[in-house]
C-alpha cells in the first residue's frame, strides 16, 4: 500500500508521508551553467581582443581625452545611476546589489558593431571597451564598495569581492591573448571575431534557458526591476552623449561614447551573480541582467534606425541644395554664354 503511495526511491514512508533522498540535479546543473559561462565569457573576451588592433588603441592611450571621457561616463555616470533608481524604487537590499552590479560592469563588446553601424569612430569605440575592461578590475570593486555600503552594512549581504576580482583577472588573460593574435595573425583574428559575436549572442540565450530552469521563482520579476530595467540603459545612452558633448567630443565621438556608456557586458554580470551568489539570493535578483540586456539591445537598434533616418534625410536634402545651386550657376553663367542654358537645368 505504502510502495503505492510513494516514491520508489523514498527511504521512510509512512503513508502519504515522505522523505526523499536529496536532489543534486538542480546542484550539478548550477555547476555546469557555472563552468559553461565562464568557457564562453572568455572566448567572448578573447573575440574582443581579436577586433583591437595595437597601433591605433596605442594612438588612443598616448591622445586620452576620448578614453578619459568615457572612464567618467562607465565609472562615474553608470555607479551612480545604478544606486540613485535603486534609492529611488526602494528595491530590495539584494536588487540593489544586482543593479549596481550591473552599473559597474565595464562596456559590451556589442557596443563595437552598433557603432560601426551610426558612423561611430571605431578606434575609440574598441579602445574604450578594452580600457575600461582593464579599468573595471580595481575601479569596479570599489565602486560596489562605495555604493553598496548601506545594503551590507547589516551583514545580510556579503559581496564576494574575491570572486568578483578573480572574474576580472581572468578576462585580461583572453582580451590580451586577442590582441597578440590580432597583432601576428590578423585575418585569422577576423573569423575568430565572427566566432566570438555568435557565442556571445549564443551564451545570453543559454543564461536565460538554463537559468529558467534553475531559478524557476526568479521569472515572477517585481515591476520595479522591469521599470529598472527600461530606465536605466536610456539613461546611459542618454547622459553618456551629452557629457561627451559637454567635453567637446566630436559628433561621431559623442554618439560612441554614448553606446559604450549604455551597453553594459550582461555576460560578466550574469557571470559574476552566478558565481557569487546562493540560490536562494538568485531567485531574486537573476534576471535583471537579462532584462537589462533585452532594453539595452532595444533602445540600441532606436537609436540606429533614428540615425539612419537622420542620415537619409541629410543626404537627400544635401542633393536637393547642390541641383538647386547647379541650376543657379547654370542660368548665371548663361548670360556669359549668350543666353544658353542646357536642357536638362532648364
Amino acid at each position: 500500500e505504502n510502495s503505492t503511495a510513494c516514491p520508489a526511491n523514498a527511504t521512510i514512508c509512512d503513508g502519504t508521508s515522505c522523505v526523499l533522498p536529496e536532489d543534486n540535479f538542480n546542484q550539478t546543473l548550477s555547476v555546469i551553467l557555472s563552468t559553461v559561462l565562464t568557457i564562453m565569457l572568455a572566448l567572448v573576451m578573447f573575440s574582443m581582443g581579436c577586433n583591437v588592433e595595437l597601433k591605433n588603441f596605442l594612438g588612443h592611450i598616448k591622445r586620452p581625452w576620448g578614453i578619459f571621457v568615457g572612464f567618467l561616463c562607465q565609472f562615474g555616470i553608470m555607479p551612480l545611476t545604478a544606486f540613485l533608481l535603486s534609492l529611488a524604487f526602494n528595491i530590495l537590499p539584494i536588487q540593489a546589489v544586482v543593479v549596481l552590479i550591473m552599473g559597474c560592469c565595464p562596456g559590451g563588446t556589442a557596443s563595437n558593431i552598433i557603432a560601426y553601424w551610426v558612423d561611430g569612430d571605431m578606434d575609440l569605440s574598441i579602445s574604450m571597451t578594452t580600457c575600461s575592461t582593464l579599468f573595471a578590475m580595481g575601479m569596479m570593486p570599489l565602486c560596489l564598495f562605495i555604493y553598496t555600503k548601506m545594503w551590507t552594512d547589516s551583514d545580510a549581504i556579503v559581496l564576494p569581492y574575491d570572486s568578483i576580482g578573480l572574474s576580472l583577472v581572468a578576462l585580461v588573460i583572453p582580451v590580451s591573448f586577442g590582441i597578440f593574435v590580432n597583432y601576428k595573425w590578423p585575418s585569422k583574428a577576423k573569423i575568430i571575431l565572427k566566432v566570438g559575436s555568435i557565442v556571445g549572442a549564443v551564451l545570453i540565450v543559454v543564461i536565460a534557458v538554463v537559468g529558467g530552469i534553475l531559478y524557476k521563482g526568479s521569472w515572477i520579476i517585481s515591476p520595479k526591476l522591469w521599470i529598472i530595467g527600461t530606465i536605466f540603459p536610456a539613461a546611459g545612452y542618454s547622459l553618456g552623449f551629452f557629457l561627451a558633448r559637454l567635453a567637446g567630443l566630436s559628433w561621431d565621438r559623442c554618439r560612441t561614447v554614448s553606446l559604450e556608456t549604455g551597453m553594459q557586458n550582461t555576460q560578466l554580470c550574469s557571470t559574476i551573480v552566478q558565481l557569487s551568489f546562493s540560490p536562494e539570493q538568485l531567485e531574486l535578483m537573476f534576471t535583471f541582467p537579462l532584462l537589462y540586456s533585452i532594453f539595452q539591445l532595444l533602445f540600441a537598434l532606436l537609436i540606429l534606425g533614428g540615425y539612419r533616418l537622420y542620415k537619409r534625410h541629410r543626404v537627400k536634402t544635401k542633393t536637393d541644395v547642390e541641383k538647386t545651386e547647379q541650376i543657379e550657376d547654370s542660368k548665371s553663367n548663361a548670360k556669359i554664354n549668350g543666353g544658353f542654358v542646357p536642357d536638362e537645368m532648364k
